[in-house]
């Protein structure tokens, strides 16, 4: 009769070198798939930017002058609906320009209100 000798497991050494190797790993993805996110919002950011600027100056060319907010664009079908800033998670949170000219009224250009530093150094304000 053999007491103990069939028993089989993993050492608590062995189980502490398994999660070593799992913790050194997760250190090494993490911040990447992190900036990998906060890169692809980027891009989401300029595309959306571009996208609304183009249907700002559309709405231009065939109106003759600047829409008086983002909702006139919808509402004309310039854009099917206003993006949702990708920071901001909001589609309230957009900034709108005035026209240079002080005579004019309306949407001349358009930023995302959310106040932080991408990846090149520049802020997102100001995109």
């Amino acid at each position: 009769m053999m007491l103990g000798k069939d028993k089989r497991g993993f050492t608590l050494i062995e189980l502490l070198v398994v999660m070593a190797i799992i913790a050194t790993l997760l250190s090494i993805v993490a911040p990447r798939y992190f900036q990998s996110i906060e890169k692809a919002k980027e891009a989401v950011l300029r595309q959306d930017l571009a996208i609304m600027r183009d249907a700002i100056d559309q709405f231009y060319s065939d109106i003759g002058n600047y829409p008086l907010d983002l909702e006139e664009l919808v509402d004309r079908r310039y854009l099917r609906r206003l993006p949702i800033d990708p920071f901001t998670e909001s589609d309230t949170t957009w900034i709108e320009v005035p026209p240079l000219n002080e005579e004019e009224e309306g949407v001349y250009d358009i930023h995302s209100g959310y106040r932080g530093q991408a990846f090149d150094g520049s802020y997102y304000e100001e995109w």
